[in-house]
This record gives structure tokens, sequence and C-alpha cells, in this order.
């Protein structure tokens, strides 16, 4: 599983690397080829690979959750790990606001899925147990943060837990860390970052930082999920109806949105938290709500792709924002909160939210202040938006099909 979550990873750093020579040659070219090329992926999707619609995380939810036998496969299987390989590329490769993480965790639990029909494995709690393993190694692998891995699959995808899926989990988790470091070697998603917080006089930037990144995540969340659950009128049916419409005039809205933002709006985000975080960016100071709007208009797209590493760029966006009021803070302290504080929200899994982002900066001194803002982060999302995102997409995706993207 780490193997093929690493290979995934060069492919997506590959697609997103030939996007922007295409921007070099002519930052007119997304007009073009953002709105064909996301059309084209939206109809190879529904013609040959449903189920790998979004972020993938909601399906594997709903596989642990709700699914059994055929209904399990038809959520999880090697065609849609395939598909979501193929796919998250092709909107990479054609400018969509997407990450791979999401669909990394999809991926890792359709092999693992995969291998216990292979293995005949006839318990339910095995088979499940191997579908949350694989989650986690797809998130350890993918940001290589081990711990996050095993945090993410007791905090959002398992809900409950028992002793035997912790060490199939702990197992697969290591073999992937260990994938990652044989074929990456040992570093940190965003670097080391070693800014610090006096206690006291410098944690108000903590509260505002959780309490905007909360509310802007939940707005997020709340937003995904009005649309998902479909518009009334004539435009919910016309995005029913016309999903490879829909798809097209994404992509031209997500172009028209790179032109305004000097095109730092497009990919994962990665390159440009990093620059936010070491301060050698010379982004605009509106990215942080352009990035917000591009994600989700990617999402809405239904083209394959995840939330996360555009979540945590979006933070580090309003997190900048955030450290020019309060210039006695440092600015790289403020910007780790807000992607903390931003991914807590728009998730509302506080404590993977802070380890993951712990983990990635290698920043170990910031330990309780990004506690502390992740908590008041999902505390202050659940004001605007009730209910966990990825839980209620899943909810949906199980009763009907999905408005977005669904075949």
């Amino acid at each position: 599983m780490g193997i093929v979550a690493i290979l995934f990873a060069l492919g997506c750093e590959f697609a997103d690397e030939w996007f922007h020579r295409g921007l070099a040659y002519s930052p007119y070219l997304p007009l073009l080829l953002t709105p064909l090329g996301f059309a084209f992926t939206v109809w190879l999707m529904r013609k040959y690979f449903p189920g790998c619609q979004g972020s993938g995380i909601p399906q594997t939810i709903a596989a642990l959750e709700h699914g059994v036998g055929e209904q399990r496969s038809k959520l999880l299987s090697l065609k849609i790990a395939a598909g979501k390989i193929l796919l998250t590329m092709m909107g990479l490769a054609t400018g969509s606001c997407v990450g791979r993480e999401g669909p990394t965790v999809q991926i890792g639990a359709s092999i693992m899925h995969s291998l216990s029909r292979f293995a005949k494995f006839t318990k339910h709690e095995m088979d499940r147990g191997l579908i949350l393993a694989g989650g986690a190694a797809g998130v350890a692998a993918a940001f290589n943060t081990p711990l996050a891995g095993i945090v993410f699959a007791i905090e959002e995808m398992g809900r409950s837990f028992d002793e035997h899926n912790s060490s199939t989990i702990l197992m697969t988790v290591i073999i992937a860390g260990i994938s990652s470091l044989a074929l990456l070697g040992n570093y940190s998603y965003f670097g080391h970052t070693s800014e610090t917080l006096v206690f006291g006089k410098q944690w108000e930037v903590v509260i505002v930082c959780g309490i905007s990144g909360g509310l802007l995540g939940g707005l997020f969340s709340r937003t995904l999920i009005m649309i998902n659950r479909g518009l009334p009128g004539k435009a919910g049916r016309a995005m029913r109806e016309h999903p490879v419409m829909l798809a097209a005039s994404c992509g031209l809205i997500l172009a028209l949105m790179g032109l305004i933002s000097g095109n730092s709006i497009y990919g994962s985000g990665y390159i440009e938290a990093k620059e936010i975080l070491s301060g050698t960016g010379t982004l605009p100071e509106e990215y942080g709500l352009l990035k917000m709007i591009a994600t989700l208009v990617s999402y809405v797209s239904g083209i394959p792709g995840g939330i996360m590493a555009p979540s945590l760029s979006t933070g580090a966006g309003f997190g900048a924002n955030i450290a020019q009021y309060i210039p006695s803070v440092p600015t790289g302290a403020a910007v780790t909160l807000g992607m903390v504080a931003y991914f807590s929200g728009a998730t509302q899994v506080p404590i993977t939210a802070f380890v993951i982002v712990m983990e990635m900066t290698d920043n170990h001194e910031m330990i309780l202040p990004l506690m502390a803002a992740s908590f008041i982060a999902s505390a202050c999302s659940k004001l605007v938006c009730p209910t966990s995102l990825f839980h209620t997409l899943s909810a949906n995706f199980v009763k009907r099909p999905a408005v977005i993207g669904h075949p």
C-alpha cells in the first residue's frame, strides 16, 4: 500500500508540474484546457469508473458503516482504485484545485478490501479492520505522517475501535511509513518550522485563528453539504441532468479565478502553503479566500480529488492575513495556527488536525497552541455546520446517488 501511495504521489506531482509548464507558456491556456479537461474527466468517470468522484473518504466511511458484500464492493475495488489514480492525475493535469490525500484513503481501503477477498477472510470485523488499515495507511503515506494516519482512522473513519483492528492498522501504517522512508527519505511535508508562542501575551492569536478558522471551515463544509444534497429549482435540475456541462462550467470558473489570483489557486496548494510558511512567497492577500472558493468549485465539478491539502493551503492564507493584524506574533506561528484551525473547522476532526500539522511542520514546540486552536475551531465550526462533512456526505452517498458527479 505504501508503494502504491508513493507512486500515486509522484504521478500527481508530475501531472501538476505538466500543467504549470503549460501556464508558463500561456496564462490563458486554462481557459480552454480546464473546462475541456474537467468535462472529459467526468465523462470518463461516469462511463467507466463510477464511484470515483470526490474525495473518496465519504465512500470509505460508507463502506465501513453501511456497506456489506456487493454493496461494499461498489464503493471499494481495484477498478475504483485504478480509476481514482488515473482521474485524479487527469484533474491535476488540467488545473483542478484538489489534493491526493483523500483519494489515497479510498485507494488504500480498496486495495486492502480486495486483498481480504483474495485471502478469503470470512469475518466481517476482519474485513472492516483491513479497510480501516488501508485508509489509515493512505493518510500516513500521502503526508508522511504515520501518527496522523492512525489518529485519522480512529477519530474520523472508525468511530468504534477494538483491539484486533488496532493491531491491523498499526502494522499497515508502519509498513506504509517504512515504504515512504525507503523511497522518499525522512522528510517533513512543509519542512521544519521553529516559531513558538510566549504563553499568555501571544496566545491571543490562538483564539483569533481558532474562531475565524472554525467559522470559515464550517461555512465551507455547510456550503458543500448543501450543494451535494441538491439545489432547488432549475439550477439543481440542471446540475443533475447535465453533469458533464456542469464540470465544464466549473472548469471555466476555475480558469477565470486562476487569472484573478495570478495562477496561484491551481493544484493542491502545497507549494503556496510552503511559501507562505517560509515567508518567501508573493501571493495575493486574498489567496486564502480564493483557494477556499476554488476548492469548492473543483469539488462541485464532480472530478475526483480531496480537500485536505487545499484546506491546509487555504488555512495558511488566512493565517497570513491574521498575522498582519497581530504583529507581535511570529508570522510562521500564525500561519501554522491558521492551517490547523481551518483544517479542523472544515473536517471537524480536531485531534487529527493538530497531529497532522505538527508532524508536517516538525514543530513540537507548538503542540499546545495547535491543540487549543484546533479544538476551538472544531467547536466554532459546529455552530455553522452541526454535522461532520465526510460523515454527512457518506450518509447521502448510501441513501441515494450523490448529486455531484455521480452516475
